[in-house]
């Protein structure tokens, strides 16, 4: 086998899993997610033997996943509804109560299910990936500005939708 088709094999192995997670909470829905996460890796496929080299191949991967998922709301208004479930990491640490995470975990993807797809985007950056707001915007290919109001657009909705989640909008006060 070639080496670098092996890099790559070991890389979608070892990735996929938290690539996932970043499209899921991007999407809202568990197939377009894994549609993200293919398309993302078909596109980093094509560039594999510069991004190998460069270490890059990850963050290039999501960025084209970001992109994706731009031109994807841009092209087409489909009423959204986040089914299926939240894909976890695997391993972790102990059990704690499983009926209030449970809770927390329902209250929030029906609270996320009532942002447009932008905001679930600019908040997955901010929170999830921990972007600050130049990086999100270059990656979504918006400017600071998009990301600071559709961050204060999506909290906000939130906050309405949701305020048993207050405990979780400290996330707020940590812009960078």
């Amino acid at each position: 086998m070639d080496p670098a088709l092996s890099e790559f094999d070991s890389f979608v192995r070892t990735r996929t899993p938290a690539l996932l997670r970043s499209a899921y909470l991007l999407t809202g829905d568990q197939h377009l997610a894994e549609d993200l996460v293919q398309s993302a890796l078909a596109r980093a496929h094509r560039s594999w033997n510069r991004l190998h080299d460069s270490g890059n191949a990850e963050a290039y991967t999501r960025k084209i996943m970001y992109h994706l998922q731009v031109s994807w709301w841009r092209r087409r208004r489909v009423p959204e509804s986040m089914t299926g479930e939240l894909p976890e990491p695997r391993g972790g640490d102990s059990a704690p109560d499983h009926a209030s995470q449970t809770t927390l975990r329902l209250t929030l993807r029906a609270a996320l299910a009532k942002l447009s797809a932008k905001q679930r985007a600019v908040l997955v950056l901010r929170f999830f990936e921990d972007r600050t707001e130049a990086e999100a915007a270059e990656l979504l290919g918006v400017t600071v500005g998009t990301v600071k109001s559709q961050t204060s657009k999506a909290l906000a909705k939130l906050r309405a939708v949701a305020p048993e989640l207050a405990e979780l909008y400290v996330l707020e006060g940590t812009s960078r």
